[in-house]
């Protein structure tokens, strides 16, 4: 990697012009941070999928703000380059301006991200103008937003019909006009995703959206195989490191019930009397 420059949205938008692709992944701590940052990511998103990833929730809705606060504080500990962007969880943005700024101020002063994060498109489009007024960067979502799951129906891919690609494609413009800096598109079909991308002056970032967005964003414990479950379609699996720490950790029960752990080189020596 040879930019160690730290990354701005206003690089992110300079990489959209000159075509390369950016990079973007979870993190919800220290190391895995530093580990990202080591590894060249350009984007690092403290998602509220830290529910369902760390916190063992049904989906993200239960997440709270005080959660995520704790998850970007950490996140922002071992970050020294990446865009550090926290997501904003259910109902922390939805129902009052006043607490939608308060909410957002927290995550860019306590817990110390780049910018925020909100799923939606007609219906946020003037909150991202009134967060935009205090200086908060805002990054939009549309197709598959987990926080709508139930109005959804599901975790379904998005944009199919015709109706719905283009209502999709006109919130995109709507976000864009708002003052969003960049966009997820996530669970969309390919040519949706590469029009979007298309039409819009600033960069996509896809998950299961194809190959023609401006950038590509995975869970990194799904990438890494750190997960029980089968991986999801848009998923691929660069490590399968589950069955190596299982197998790790069953060596170290069985060596501590036989006794083999700890052995004399892992105990400490007592002082002589002089």
């Amino acid at each position: 990697m040879a930019d160690k420059s730290p990354i701005t949205t206003t690089k992110l938008l300079e990489m959209k012009q000159k075509g390369v692709k950016i990079t973007a992944l979870t993190a919800y701590d220290a190391p895995s941070a530093r580990l990202l940052n080591e590894a060249g990511v350009d984007v690092i998103l403290v998602g509220d999928s830290v529910g369902m990833v760390k916190l063992g929730y049904e989906n993200t809705l239960p997440v709270t703000l005080e959660e995520m606060l704790h998850h970007v504080k950490a996140v922002k500990k071992g970050n020294s380059r990446s865009l550090l962007v926290a997501d904003m969880p259910y109902l922390s943005y939805e129902i009052d301006l006043k607490d939608t700024l308060k909410a957002a101020g927290r995550l860019i002063k306590e817990g110390g991200a780049h910018a925020v994060k909100l799923e939606g498109g007609m219906e946020v489009a003037p909150m991202v103008k009134e967060l935009l007024k205090i200086n908060i960067p805002v990054m939009g979502h549309l197709g598959l937003t987990p926080q709508a799951v139930h109005r959804l129906g599901g975790y379904k891919v998005q944009g199919r019909k015709p109706q719905e690609a283009e209502r999709i494609l006109t919130e995109a413009r709507v976000l864009e006009g708002s003052g969003i800096f960049s966009l997820v598109l996530e669970c969309v079909p390919p040519e949706l995703a590469r029009e979007v991308t298309r039409k819009l002056s600033i960069p996509t970032i896809g998950i299961g959206a194809g190959a023609h967005c401006d950038g590509q964003i995975l869970v990194l414990d799904d990438m890494l195989g750190l997960g029980d479950s089968p991986p999801l379609k848009f998923v691929k699996r660069y490590a399968e490191l589950r069955p190596a720490m299982l197998k790790a950790v069953s060596s170290y029960c069985r060596e501590v019930r036989d006794g083999a752990f700890p052995a004399a080189e892992h105990a400490f020596v007592s002082l002589k009397a002089e």
